[in-house]
């Protein structure tokens, strides 16, 4: 708490609820001064306590898909994109149609599948009459055999196109139907109408993903690599969600330096049922963990600043407030750790101590 000049008015207020004294001693004051009933209803009192002393570490990073719930896309077959039928940030169903094309290749599979068919029936059919010509002794064992062999040529390929068929929901002529292999949302499309495709370009054209868990990749700085260790409690916040905190933890730390960024990326998980987190918002990340090591914990509005020094207002009775000096180890939000000038279950006003502050030293 800085401390800062009252208005006339508040000092006359405040005359009127203390009955001051013009000594300049702290230990003179202690005697003199007395707190009035209305100004103890509107003081706050804190005991001084040993706590765990906490730490924490601020960082910016993105929200992530989860790899392992996420699917991307390729084009495995070469050919004109006829329509497409979804856009980014859509949900859609696994097996939901995402685009149609046009594609040669599907043409030239559909010819294979027919070859393999007409194969398959004129094989079993030669089979058939290899078999009555041995039995009535007009060809030997060895033709039967030949021709078995030749229909287990013919199945084989058979089952290989028709397993092509099957990987790649072919249905027949020269339309590919492209299909969401998992159910999500749209996260990333690289698609156009009337775009020709190729199956030798290794470029994503679809990326499906669930996002009721997501991560959060944080950087963190050379300096700061040692403070960061699994398990650690996160806070999430981001731009879309100022007022929100998201929580999670240190899921998995990447063991290397990025060299594009000079900083060690940590993974954070974070459940997402609202799925209010999307992938790629810029996010800050607060990480909180404990130095090992116990200090004396007061509510950092009983500190005050002033003289370039940090006071905070002893309560032992009505008529024995001290002005005591501490040395701050640490603030952390609403917590101050003391190194020194407290002891526990000391007394501190935690509310107003300013204005008794004001009213002892001034």
């Amino acid at each position: 708490m800085i401390r800062t000049p009252l208005l006339k008015l508040s000092s006359i207020i405040l005359i009127s609820l203390l009955v001051s004294c013009k000594a300049k001693h702290p230990q003179e004051d202690a005697v003199a001064f007395s707190i009035s009933d209305t100004m103890m209803e509107r003081c706050e009192f804190s005991n001084a306590a040993t706590q765990d002393v906490k730490d924490e570490l601020k960082l910016f990073g993105k929200i992530a898909a989860d790899n392992s719930k996420k699917a991307n896309i390729f084009p495995i077959m070469s050919g004109n994109v006829l329509k497409i039928h979804v856009e980014l940030g859509d949900y859609v169903k696994q097996g939901q149609l995402l685009a149609t094309m046009r594609s040669s290749e599907v043409a030239d599979f559909q010819r294979q599948l027919l070859d393999a068919r007409a194969d398959m029936a004129l094989v079993e059919k030669n089979v058939q009459v290899a078999k009555e010509l041995f039995e009535g002794k007009i060809n030997s064992e060895r033709d039967v055999i030949a021709a078995e062999k030749e229909l287990l040529k013919a199945k084989a390929e058979l089952e290989r196109i028709e397993e092509v068929y099957r990987i790649y929901g072919l249905s027949g002529g020269s339309l590919f139907n492209i299909t969401a292999p998992i159910s999500g949302f749209i996260v990333y499309k690289d698609i156009t109408q009337n775009e020709q495709l190729r199956s030798d370009k290794a470029d994503i054209i679809f990326s499906i993903a669930q996002i009721d868990e997501v991560w959060v990749l944080a950087n963190v700085n050379e300096s700061d690599i040692s403070k960061a260790e699994l398990g650690y409690e996160a806070e999430v916040k981001t731009i879309s969600y100022p007022d929100k905190i998201f929580s999670g933890k240190v899921d998995r730390i990447f063991n290397a330096i990025d060299p594009s960024t000079k900083a060690m990326k940590i993974l954070v998980k974070i459940q997402n049922p609202e799925l209010l987190l999307k992938p790629e918002m810029n996010a800050t990340i607060t990480l909180k963990f404990s130095e090992n090591k116990k200090l004396i914990a007061v509510p950092s509005s009983s500190i005050i600043f002033d003289k370039s020094k940090n006071w905070t207002m002893v309560f032992k009775s009505r008529t024995e407030i001290e002005t005591r000096q501490v040395e701050v180890y640490r603030q952390l939000d609403d917590v101050t750790y003391i190194l020194s000038g407290l002891k526990e279950h000391e007394q501190v006003i935690s509310k107003n101590g300013l204005m008794i502050y004001d009213a002892l030293n001034d």
